[in-house]
């Protein structure tokens, strides 16, 4: 997949919300992504605000190194290929077993026929 794409930085910049809401992903990942908020509105930047124009390039290669790093993690849920991680949420749940039931249908004997 061709990183430098800006429809494939975008997309993998829109997966980092459903990432950070996976309750399976390691919370190193995470932190990382917190870091890269933190960078943005921190004081203090490696180009100095003063140079407003060339100022954003630190901010926005900080981001690109952050989703070059998460990009395996980041396309899992960008393709759709994680599913909701529920293993969390029902554990020590006790599961309903040996339950045998029937769907019947609703249709008249006259539907039926038609």
């Amino acid at each position: 997949m061709n990183f430098w794409s800006l429809r494939v930085i975008l997309s993998r910049f829109k997966a980092i919300r459903f990432m950070m809401a996976d309750k399976s992903v390691p919370k190193s990942k995470k932190a990382l992504i917190i870091a890269g908020i933190a960078y943005l509105f921190l004081p203090f930047d490696l180009i100095p605000a003063m140079v407003f124009p060339l100022s954003l390039i630190d901010d926005v290669v900080v981001w690109l190194i952050i989703i070059w790093y998460l990009k395996k993690e980041l396309d899992v849920y960008w393709t759709g290929e994680k599913s909701k991680d529920l293993s969390k949420k029902y554990r020590d749940k006790s599961m309903v077993d040996d339950v045998e039931f029937e769907v019947e249908d609703d249709k008249t004997e006259d539907e039926e026929d038609a």
